[in-house]
């Protein structure tokens, strides 16, 4: 196990009582080509990671489980837009 001074990306905050809730859905095939620009910290159970490919942008929700990886994603954005969702989730203000 990591010990959390040892993490070198960030831990999403606790969560907001006024939040924004997040839409999440299973992972489009279409965008495989995009990657990971941000993410937070692998020690946790639940991952995220702002993606970005041709100029747009979502977020993916990793849930680490014994039997597998559990993936979701936002719907597409514009980057902009993503990165102030990626602020707000890192700040307890999305979910």
């Amino acid at each position: 196990m990591i010990a959390l001074d040892e993490c070198v990306s960030p831990h999403v905050a606790m969560l907001q009582r006024v939040h924004v809730r997040l839409v999440w859905q299973r992972p489009y095939p279409s965008l495989e080509r995009a990657r990971p620009v941000a993410w937070t910290c692998w020690c946790r159970a639940t991952v995220y990671e702002l993606c970005a490919g041709g100029g747009r942008a979502f977020l993916r929700r990793t849930v680490q489980l014994d039997r597998g990886p559990d993936i979701h994603e936002t719907s597409l954005m514009p980057l902009s837009e993503a990165r102030a969702t990626w602020t707000a989730l890192l700040s307890g203000s999305a979910r």
